[in-house]
């Protein structure tokens, strides 16, 4: 039991350490999947009707 209390906090320091590496650190905006325009797709997923003529030109 003595044998794994060194290892045993070395684990949790480094991992203490990579989530705060990983929180200052963001990936860049282009890695990020949003869509630029609403196709037919996307705009059923919002609740808009693709067969309305006023949302179908906006779109």
């Amino acid at each position: 039991m003595i044998d794994l209390l060194p290892v045993a906090i070395s684990a949790i320091v480094v991992s203490f350490i990579v989530v705060l590496i990983s929180m200052k650190f963001s990936l860049s905006s282009r890695y990020e999947r949003k869509p630029r325009t609403r196709s037919l797709w996307s705009a059923q997923d919002h609740g808009i009707d693709p067969t309305d003529e006023a949302h179908h030109e906006r779109a």
